[in-house]
């Protein structure tokens, strides 16, 4: 008697065991609870109405929308916080078309990242049951996969939440000029990186654990991930440069035209930018920029990533400023004791730490050459 289990009982096992356990997080996903009064027009939103403007018909899907929108400028920050341009709040609007916003490296990153964590939520929140109309993606179930594995469990139902994120995001996009096409390539190759970084998650079945065969299944890989790798996208990212002489011509079908064969010559994947950055150093509050006077840089600590280290050089001396040692006293929690039954009692200490950061020089100094250079380079 073979040892391998009947695939058939495999592909047909209850689907609720493999239901991936979520950890909770800083913008945890909205409930079946929060959907239905989103629904029902009673929770606020988190998001100031971005994104918003998708059908009425997905009224259902807004909260995911939101929650989702929130995570990706989030993971924006955390992606530059020792950037010159660190995505601050004005991110959000400079991604839309208000007059303020040009299709820079950064606006590519914003669209794609939102694009991104908008499907990513509404991609959870369907695999979870938290929609009426959707769950976990069951089209492989049953077929082999390999030679010891085959279709089952609860895939993510990733094309769910690409179709449904694209009615919203892209919908913010009702021009038809340059900008547009750019942003709505840009949006594409954030839901492109959700599925390219699926993983597939696997489980083993046989006599006494043997995993003579398994059951697999595609789970979506943790956010931070994703936020890494568009990191990458823009750093590498292209920039476009259009056929002016049919862009000149006025005709908007000439346009169309120009902008397709453009785009027609890079890949979804890569991010794509139209316009130079801004010097980031410089504070220019008609763009919603502060320039980096006053932010803090990182020294001295362990474990830090050379882009970490470089930070006050980056932040500072390059900007023509220089770096400011500050004593900051911290208040914390400590030396906590269970009691019993049942509390938890701690002390208040208070530490002094030692922070940097940018500060004017005595005398004014223009930044050194090289970081020029560098700027220079990177929007090329």
């Amino acid at each position: 008697m073979s040892d391998k289990p009947d695939l058939t009982e495999i592909a047909s096992f209850d689907k609720t065991k493999l239901k991936k356990t979520e950890t909770k997080e800083k913008n945890p996903l909205p409930t079946k609870e929060t959907i239905e009064q989103e629904r029902k027009g009673d929770a606020t939103p988190s998001v100031n109405n971005f994104l918003m403007t998708g059908p009425k018909a997905y009224l259902t899907y807004t909260s995911s929308v939101q929650s989702g929108a929130q995570s990706g400028i989030e993971e924006c920050k955390h992606q530059f916080a020792w950037d010159r341009w660190n995505c601050p709040e004005s991110a959000l609007q400079l991604s839309t078309h208000n007059g303020l916003r040009s299709a820079t490296k950064e606006t590519a990153f914003v669209h794609a990242i939102s694009a991104a964590g908008v499907m990513y939520t509404l991609t959870k929140n369907c695999s979870m049951g938290d929609f009426d109309n959707c769950g976990c993606d069951d089209s492989k179930i049953g077929k082999m996969g390999g030679r010891d594995w085959v279709w089952g469990g609860c895939s993510d139902n990733v094309d769910f939440g690409e179709r449904i994120g694209k009615q919203f995001v892209d919908a913010l996009e009702n021009a038809h000029d340059s900008r547009a096409a750019v942003n709505l390539h840009n949006n594409e190759a954030g839901r492109l990186a959700v599925k390219a970084t699926l993983k597939r998650t696997c489980k083993c079945h046989g006599v006494s654990g043997s995993c003579s065969i398994q059951t697999c299944w595609m789970q979506l890989a943790d956010f931070r991930d994703i936020g890494n790798y568009l990191k990458i996208k823009y750093d590498q990212a292209q920039k476009l440069e259009m056929d002016k002489i049919r862009m000149r011509a006025g005709n908007s079908a000439d346009n169309r035209g120009a902008i397709a064969d453009t785009l027609s010559n890079v890949a979804r994947t890569e991010l794509i930018y139209m316009a130079n950055s801004p010097d980031y150093c410089m504070k220019n509050l008609s763009l919603g920029l502060h320039g980096t006077e006053g932010r803090e840089c990182l020294q001295s600590m362990k474990n830090l990533s050379q882009w970490e280290k470089r930070s006050c050089r980056r932040l500072c001396h390059e900007c023509g400023l220089k770096v400011e040692e500050r004593k900051i006293e911290t208040v914390s929690s400590c030396n906590c004791k269970f009691h019993w039954c049942c509390t938890v009692k701690c002390e208040t200490c208070t530490q002094t730490v030692k922070k940097y950061f940018c500060a004017k020089r005595n005398k004014s100094r223009r930044p050194h050459n090289h970081s020029r250079r560098r700027q220079h380079k990177r929007n090329r």
